[in-house]
C-alpha cells in the first residue's frame, strides 16, 4: 500500500462521530468514523463524549484520542480508499467472539 506523505492541520466536529479534517496539501475530508468504532482500541470511541475529546497532535500531526487511539495522517488523507481496509484490520484485532456478537 502506498500512502501520500501529509500532515493533518485542522479538524472540526461536524456531526456524531464525524470530523472534517484539513491537511497540509489543502485537502479537506469529512470522515464518518462509525464503520471502524469497534475492537479494544476504537470501540471505546462509540462513547460520543470520548470521541469528541479528539485533538490534533502537534508532533505527529494526526488525530489522537485520550485512550491512545490514533490514525496515520495518510490513512485519513486517503480515507475513501482506506476505510474498508481499516475496518477489516479492526475486525481482525477484536477479541474472539466480539465480531460475531456485533453481527
Amino acid at each position: 500500500m502506498t500512502h501520500t506523505l501529509c500532515q493533518g492541520k485542522s479538524f472540526a466536529i461536524v456531526g456524531p462521530y464525524t470530523l472534517k479534517v484539513g491537511f497540509d496539501d489543502g485537502l479537506c475530508r469529512e470522515i464518518d468514523f462509525r464503520p471502524i468504532l469497534q475492537g479494544e482500541l476504537y470501540g471505546p470511541l462509540r462513547d460520543l463524549c470520548l470521541f469528541e475529546q479528539v485533538r490534533l497532535d502537534a508532533e505527529v500531526h494526526t488525530l489522537v484520542w485520550p485512550n491512545g487511539a490514533d490514525f496515520d495522517p495518510a490513512t485519513l488523507h486517503d480515507w475513501p480508499s482506506q476505510v474498508d481496509e481499516v475496518a477489516g484490520a479492526v475486525e481482525h484485532w477484536q477479541q474472539p467472539g466480539e465480531a460475531a456478537a456485533r453481527r
